[in-house]
């Protein structure tokens, strides 16, 4: 019921949206995550070249036309993680092989994080993932949201990564800024080396600890880097126009990471910013400071 009523105001509605729609929120499944519908819409992807801290990855900006989709409110948090290795056995590569620093699964439904002390907060972001980590914690999870639905269209989905062009939409919030509060930093709107929060290059926060931006969704700029489903492309000549994922050309050994993290300069936090890691994992000073949220096909 929660999810037909999120529609209904998602289509009725359209675009006007704001932080305190919780009619927009839907949660169909115990153990599926707390999503936010977004409007179709259409918007400038990329970054103008007097955007200070641009980077030439980050044009040529071009017209993206993006359907309707929906977008998991935060990332998927260390304790969600916890669950699904737990119940699946999974076993992710150590994001950090030198030091074997990674999450541990030794059986027996345990699972631990990759804390040494085997604790860790359970609203921090899941990191220390490569992509095909995602992946697989999305295959797990459309498992459970057919378990839970039975009514639900036997295929892939519904549940997989954001493309690329829709976590630049739905980052951006409606705003043309270099971030959604506006083209200034400021002081202690998201966690990087110089954001001035309280976590500032020092460790990650909690998922629901800065504002959500105008669609609604939390932690969109800065304390985990987000993987997205789109292979690297070092430029957006000749990228999609209609906001799926671009999984054609460029380097698919690597695929793009968005919103930069806790030890990054304020550079990386902007909503254009982009990066791309590799999906086997094997560059720790990304990995170990990767995560992802999920988005969701809608009808």
């Amino acid at each position: 019921m929660r999810l037909k009523l999120a529609l209904a105001a998602l289509f009725l509605c359209g675009p006007a949206f704001a932080t305190d729609r919780p009619d927009r929120e839907f949660k169909e499944c115990p153990d599926c995550p707390e999503m936010v519908g977004m409007p179709a819409g259409a918007f400038t992807m990329g970054s103008p070249a007097h955007e200070p801290g641009r980077f030439d990855a980050e044009g040529p900006q071009h017209r993206v036309t993006i359907k309707a989709f929906a977008l998991a409110k935060y990332d998927v948090t260390s304790a969600e993680f916890l669950k699904f290795l737990s119940e699946s056995g999974y076993q992710p590569k150590p994001c950090n092989p030198i030091q074997n620093i990674g999450w541990r699964v030794p059986g027996n439904g345990k699972a631990y994080p990759p804390s040494p002390a085997q604790i860790e907060p359970p609203r921090w972001p899941a990191v220390c993932l490569d992509w095909n980590d995602a992946q697989a914690y999305v295959a797990w999870l459309n498992k459970k949201a057919h378990e839970a639905r039975p009514q639900l269209a036997r295929h892939d989905g519904p549940y997989r990564l954001p493309s690329e062009a829709e976590w630049e939409y739905a980052a951006r919030g409606g705003t043309t800024t270099a971030r959604w509060w506006g083209d200034a930093l400021g002081h202690g709107r998201a966690n990087c080396n110089g954001c001035g929060s309280e976590w500032d290059y020092n460790t990650l926060a909690d998922v629901d600890a800065f504002e959500s931006n105008p669609f609604g969704l939390a932690g969109m700029l800065g304390n985990a880097w987000q993987w997205t489903q789109d292979c690297w492309h070092a430029s957006y000549l000749g990228a999609p126009s209609d906001g799926r994922a671009w999984m054609s050309g460029g380097d698919c050994t690597k695929h793009v990471l968005r919103g930069g993290a806790w030890n990054n300069l304020p550079v990386f936090v902007r909503s254009a910013a982009r990066s791309g890691g590799g999906a086997n994992g094997g560059e720790f000073d990304y990995s170990s400071l990767a995560g992802f949220r999920v988005a969701r096909d809608l009808p």
